[in-house]
């Protein structure tokens, strides 16, 4: 699909696949734009049709340039931090930022800085964009790795949607004490919070469902470690390092869940691969994630 930004309008050129198609239709079941939005949209005459504010039971033909008002500026909250950040994709509508580690993705509280959110507002204050910094997700505070950020309203209510339906997948790597013989497999077991720790989650017959994908990349015998790849079917606090706790190979540095190798300072767990449909062009995205220095240097003295 072929669409450009042009100040604060998205200017789309209608194609094959929506002929036919009313602009109310679009907007409500292929976008599913939401109600706050939509009503913006309708009394504030934010969506035309060849330079014209039509009824919105107006059938779409192709080559019709429809445009859209969505980048209207935005106030946020959020200090700046004056520090860059390592984007690994971004167009008009959305982020993906290498988060380093000892960083929360986002304030817990009002005025918070030193988080990657404010990093990001920084970096949109830089761009000249005026909109808020809107996290899809989110890594714990030791977690290196890809974070995805949408740019606009629009683009970030369809990514909530997707990561609800869980249509964008997240690839991680880690390193695990022990040698795990299973090639590949499942672990599908609930997760729960520990109810004498107020951070620590564990497996309970009680707690939510959680699937975690698993692979073995490589195995170092020598220093009884084991490079791992995980695909969440579920998106549970600490599920890979709860998991992998669980089966008895704990994330090495992880004290937290029982790591006694101290070959790393932190978790040695990095989010490694986004992929998702493009929120407005349905474009397929798969986008690595460079891993830190520490982990590089980890599988250097391994090997």
């Amino acid at each position: 699909m072929e669409m450009m930004k042009k100040g604060e309008w998205l200017d789309v050129h209608v194609p094959n696949e929506w002929k036919d198609i009313r602009i109310e239709t679009l907007l409500t079941n292929t976008w599913q734009v939401p109600r706050g939005l939509l009503h913006e949209l309708r009394t504030k005459k934010g969506v035309i049709l060849d330079g014209k504010a039509l009824p919105w039971n107006t059938v779409l033909q192709p080559g019709q340039r429809l445009s859209l008002h969505l980048f209207r500026p935005e106030e946020d909250q959020l200090v700046p931090d004056y520090m860059n950040i390592e984007p690994v994709y971004e167009d008009d509508h959305l982020l993906i930022v290498n988060k380093p580690f000892a960083m929360d993705t986002h304030p817990n509280e009002p005025g918070q800085t030193g988080t990657l959110a404010n990093r990001v507002a920084y970096h949109f204050l830089c761009e000249g964009i005026s909109t808020k910094v809107r996290h899809i997700h989110r890594l714990d505070r030791d977690t290196t790795g890809g974070v995805l950020f949408a740019k606009h309203p629009l683009a970030g209510a369809i990514m909530d949607r997707m990561l609800q339906e869980r249509k964008i997948s997240r690839t991680y790597i880690a390193f695990v004490e022990g040698i795990c013989k299973q090639n590949k497999g499942i672990i599908d077991a609930p997760i729960g919070r520990d109810r004498h720790h107020p951070i620590r989650r564990r497996v309970s017959t009680s707690g939510q469902h959680a699937l975690t994908r698993f692979k073995v990349l490589h195995r170092f015998p020598k220093s009884q470690i084991t490079l791992m790849e995980f695909n969440l079917e579920t998106g549970r606090t600490h599920q890979i390092r709860v998991h992998m706790s669980y089966q008895g190979h704990p994330l090495v540095g992880d004290l937290l869940y029982g790591g006694k190798n101290h070959l790393l300072g932190r978790q040695a767990l990095h989010a490694a691969h986004i992929s998702l449909d493009h929120p407005l062009s349905g474009e397929s995205i798969h986008v690595p994630i460079p891993w830190p220095l520490d982990l590089l240097e980890l599988q250097n003295r391994l090997s």
